[in-house]
């Protein structure tokens, strides 16, 4: 009986040890063009033994590629694409270039220091106060998030403070007396409401049994 141990290493082993074999046999073949033929075949065989190879882009290159890595780039065969060289695998990929951002509160993140960003450079103070009420929840938010304890909103007007150098201030009587900073609220700082009795009237259907009374 013959164990994997002691057959020859598998150098893909998503084609399988037959089709190592096949690419073993290729290479013995003396007739170029009938070596290049059964090539082809094999490709398509490895294509169809391993299906998730199309969800790469590019499978049919791929393919190719694994055929003379498998052949350990001995395989001499005229294929649709040059074939690779052999340092294609110990070649580590480029470094990827990651931005480096020093945030001053990470339990925040950088988003909420875009917001701040943003909100300094408007000119209108009403949309500045629009905007420091909306940071103000949103930072509620984050913090009750992963804390059980309550924030104060003093803590939350001196972190905007901070984050924006001084530019965003807002009073914080006013913040704590309508609890602006409450993210539970849903109506909207800027938002100005409609009085009730404007048109209330106007639209008003009235029912059959009215109509009548007044006929």
């Amino acid at each position: 009986m013959e164990y994997n141990t002691e057959r020859k290493h598998l150098i893909l082993r998503e084609y399988g040890r037959n089709v190592q074999r096949m690419v073993t046999y290729l290479a013995t073949i003396e007739d170029h063009e009938k070596r290049n033929s059964y090539a082809a075949t094999l490709v398509e065989l490895m294509k169809s033994i391993n299906p998730n190879v199309k969800d790469v882009p590019e499978y049919d290159h791929k393919v190719w590629d694994d055929l003379f890595i498998i052949s350990e780039f001995q395989l001499d065969v005229k294929g649709p694409y040059p074939p690779p060289a052999p340092e294609v695998l110990v070649k580590k990929p480029d470094r990827v270039a990651y931005k480096y951002n020093k945030i001053k509160f990470k339990h925040y993140g950088r988003s909420l220091e875009i917001l701040i960003e943003n909100a300094m450079k408007l000119s209108e103070e009403k949309e500045i106060k629009g905007a420091v009420v909306s940071i103000g929840r949103l930072m509620k938010s984050f913090y009750q998030t992963w804390n059980k304890e309550e924030i104060s909103d003093q803590l939350i007007m001196k972190t905007i403070e901070r984050l924006s150098n001084n530019h965003l201030k807002m009073d914080l009587e006013e913040v704590t007396e309508f609890k602006l900073f409450d993210s539970s609220r849903k109506d909207n700082y800027n938002r100005r409401s409609r009085p009730f009795h404007q048109n209330h009237h106007k639209n008003r259907r009235l029912n059959p049994n009215q109509i009548k009374r007044r006929r």
